[in-house]
């Protein structure tokens, strides 16, 4: 089968800010439930893993433990609200809600809403690292003023979170299989991206494998170069990956719920 049909740019005029519009109206609605997971997770892991299990490691490429995990924090927080905002978010949206359809019968275009979709799932990230970054602030874990970089930054890495979410949205027969892309594709991220202790002490061909193919690696890497304000020109590569890869995820993923919703 071509893949030239699911590589061609989606056509999107100013009304896709329709769909990202009717998702903030929803959030802000519910603005005090939201708020509350992105404030208490940091507090909770630095706690819990920082000063906690900190005090049996006395440093970690030359920082303490907080310090080290602080940037990692913000990194799966960017990519947790992206992707279950696209994936099991967007799927109630779609299957149970009739969001999409009743969307769809309007001037609006399938393309235009599920780009909306995807903008709103970076604008997730985005908000997440606005109300983290303070708390980590007030531990004294993360370096100003670079830090306030991470703050746009996790809106790109948030467009790749959303659309790889909306990639499995589109191929997912139910919603019980998104269990399937958290617990296979996710959770080794969670785990196996330099968060909570250094690649280099795995094996090499991991080392291979999470650099090529985990998103979260790049990203964890970025968020660390700037809160630690140790920022190499390794940034320049892990960032052209950040945006190489979203371009084509993004693309994909429009294509592929257009496949979705008409069939």
């Amino acid at each position: 089968m071509s893949l030239s049909p699911y590589l061609r740019p989606p056509a999107l005029t100013r009304r896709t800010l329709r769909i990202w519009q009717r998702n903030r109206d929803v959030f802000v609605r519910t603005f005090r439930v939201n708020f509350l997971p992105p404030l208490l997770e940091p507090i909770l892991y630095l706690l819990s893993l920082g000063f906690g299990l900190g005090v049996f490691v006395t440093e970690i490429e030359g920082v303490s433990y907080p310090e080290y995990i602080a940037p990692a924090l913000l990194a799966i927080s960017i990519m947790n609200a992206a992707f279950f905002e696209t994936t099991y978010s967007s799927y109630v949206r779609m299957y149970f809600q009739k969001t999409f359809d009743a969307i769809i019968a309007t001037p609006l275009s399938i393309e235009e809403v599920i780009t909306g979709e995807i903008l709103w799932g970076a604008t997730r990230s985005f908000i997440n690292v606005c109300i983290m970054l303070p708390v980590l602030v007030a531990f004294r874990v993360v370096d100003l003023p670079l830090s306030l970089v991470l703050i746009p930054f996790a809106f790109l890495a948030g467009l790749l979170f959303a659309s790889i979410g909306m990639c499995f949205t589109a191929l997912t027969p139910n919603i019980e299989t998104l269990n399937l892309p958290t617990f296979l594709f996710i959770t080794p991220m969670f785990l196996f991206s330099g968060t909570f202790f250094p690649l280099s002490i795995l094996p090499v061909p991991i080392q291979v494998f999470a650099t090529l193919f985990l998103p979260l690696t790049h990203v964890v890497g970025i968020c660390r170069m700037i809160t630690l304000s140790q920022v190499t020109p390794a940034i320049l590569l892990s960032l052209g990956w950040i945006i190489a890869v979203a371009a084509i995820v993004f693309v994909l993923s429009v294509n592929l719920m257009k496949r979705r919703l008409i069939v």
